[in-house]
């Protein structure tokens, strides 16, 4: 096997060349092992300036066989560069119009992780995870339930630490909020105000709940819900998953990270050979599905073992 190797993606299309069995376990493993580069790679190298070049590259690869490698490097990214939020926001979104079970399943994950988190008083997991689900809130891919519930379970027994995780949630998220919403919005300030009033909190905190407050008086101006430059889906393609709930036990695939032979490979290669037609156009290439050079930066830190990546869902 060739998990937590390097190999250079030259050496690495040598040996799927050199491979005659194009349905075996070796060449299904080489397959799996340059997706999962492959998807690190893009993920780390996406940006405002070039999401609608990545985009197409991405479709280019087996999202299908890989969505659980390709919600496990978006976790991961956000979580290292958090000011990338929205971007990655924008690449769910437009690929969850074309496969909403990549947008669910990461949503599920995010909702599992930021429950851990919670239970161990982890804020900077709190905040990681809840800032990427007020982006997709942002951009409709998560429904109006999950915003609500997560600043009620915030705000119920406030300390110091949950009420900041809110604040930042409704900063990042309030202007949509506001707009599709606004009696749970106004609720959600009215608990803020009640708490800044029984002052059980530190004044550091007090002072951000005030901030909030002035955000909220000039609409969130600057924390736009969406930048033009990642407003990228119809109003008409958008597919929300309004029925995930905080309280509900998900079921976050965890098997779909790691590789497992398919005695169906082939097929199901071509099935996505037709998906990926579909969404790029008849003249678009046969590479990608895990074949292509990773590309991109910072990417290195995701060539290790499968075994040790357990700890993301």
């Amino acid at each position: 096997r060739t998990g937590g190797v390097y190999i250079p993606p030259w050496k690495r299309a040598q040996m799927m060349m050199s491979v005659t069995d194009k349905a075996g376990d070796e060449y299904q493993r080489l397959s799996w092992d340059a997706l999962k580069k492959s998807l690190n790679g893009l993920v780390n190298k996406v940006s405002v300036a070039n999401i609608q070049q990545i985009l197409p590259e991405m479709f280019s690869e087996n999202l299908v066989r890989g969505r659980g490698l390709f919600c496990r490097s978006l976790m991961k990214a956000q979580q290292a560069s958090p000011t990338f939020s929205n971007v990655y926001a924008a690449v769910v979104a437009v690929i969850n119009t074309k496969m909403p079970e990549l947008g669910e399943l990461l949503l599920k994950r995010l909702i599992v992780a930021f429950r851990r988190a919670y239970k161990r008083n982890a804020k900077s997991q709190c905040v990681s995870a809840v800032t990427f689900i007020a982006h997709l809130v942002n951009q409709q891919v998560a429904g109006l339930v999950l915003p609500l519930e997560l600043c009620a379970l915030l705000l119920q027994s406030p300390t110091s630490d949950s009420v900041e995780v809110c604040v930042d949630f409704v900063k990042a998220c309030g202007q949509v909020l506001a707009d599709l919403t606004p009696q749970g919005f106004n609720g959600i300030f009215e608990r803020l105000r009640a708490i800044l009033h029984e002052g059980v909190i530190d004044r550091r905190v007090q002072y951000m709940i005030e901030g909030l407050f002035a955000v909220r008086k000039n609409n969130f101006d600057e924390y736009p819900g969406i930048v033009p430059e990642l407003d990228l889906v119809d109003v008409d393609d958008q597919i929300t998953h309004d029925a995930l709930s905080l309280d509900e036990v998900h079921d976050v695939d965890e098997h779909l990270n790691y590789y497992h032979f398919d005695e169906d490979y082939l097929q199901h290669e071509e099935l996505y050979g037709e998906i990926k037609r579909e969404i790029l156009g008849e003249d678009s290439s046969d590479s990608g599905s895990g074949s292509s050079d990773d590309g991109g930066s910072g990417s290195s830190d995701d060539d290790d073992d499968d075994s040790s990546d357990d700890d993301d869902d």
